[in-house]
């Protein structure tokens, strides 16, 4: 197999995204909401191991014609922002004008946010929150907190979007990853379990959310307020 071959399979399996997108959207058309975050994890595990191969692959020097970072960025709009948004609407979590609030908030703040130049820092963590309302959705479905609290998360997460506050990326941000790479995995399969016992409030699958959520939210803020550890010369040959 050539080079190219291999790198074009790379855009095939992110462009693969777009289907589990439009399973995930008529699943949420029909209000099969256990069904829709299903599809959104698969889609999830998608994003999480089509860059690691885009870069084993050098899909940039191999499959030119294909951008590969603008084909991931529509596939992630539609997974971690659209998706999501309209199954909070149309859930009945938020009812009325918070609700109109939300998807208002949401997509509009995610379209500047996934246009911003400066998403990436220089460790290759995200600037602000970088709109994974998918992750959001998931324990907001799976808790059902009260709707003022769910539209103050909401509210907060769009305003961090746009604050210089770090926010880990599970792959590519080196400090703190021997544990950050677990904890994704961990969230992966709790938010599949979640959705697979169709959110049952006494499965153990919820407070799995919640402590990797909480680390995965505050991690890279973490850092920012504590100094890497440096290590000290080593003395001798």
């Amino acid at each position: 197999m050539t080079k190219a071959t291999q790198a074009y399979l790379v855009h095939a399996l992110t462009a693969s995204g777009a289907v589990f997108a439009m399973l995930a959207m008529l699943a949420a058309v029909e209000r099969n909401w256990a069904l829709m975050f299903l599809w959104l994890v698969v889609a999830f595990i998608v994003d999480g191991i089509d860059g690691p191969l885009a870069r084993r692959y050098d899909v940039k020097k191999n499959a030119p014609i294909v951008d590969g970072v603008l084909l991931d960025l529509v596939i992630d709009y539609l997974t971690y922002v659209f998706i999501p948004a309209y199954a909070l609407f149309k859930s009945g979590l938020l009812p009325g004008w918070p609700g109109w609030i939300v998807i208002i908030v949401i997509t509009f703040t995610s379209a500047l946010y996934f246009a911003d130049t400066r998403m990436k820092t220089r460790d290759n963590s995200f600037s602000g929150f970088p709109a994974c309302w998918n992750m959001v959705a998931v324990v907001i479905f799976a808790l059902r907190p009260d709707f003022l609290v769910t539209l103050v998360i909401v509210v907060v997460l769009a305003v961090a979007m746009l604050m210089p506050l770090k926010f880990v990326h599970p792959m590519r941000t080196k400090r703190w990853r021997s544990v950050t790479m677990p904890m994704a995995v961990a969230w992966t399969v709790f938010a599949g379990w979640a959705a697979w016992v169709n959110f049952h409030p006494q499965s153990w699958a919820h407070w799995g959310l919640i402590v990797t959520s909480v680390y995965l939210i505050f991690a890279g803020i973490a850092q920012q307020v504590i100094p890497p550890r440096r290590t000290s010369p080593r003395i001798g040959g």
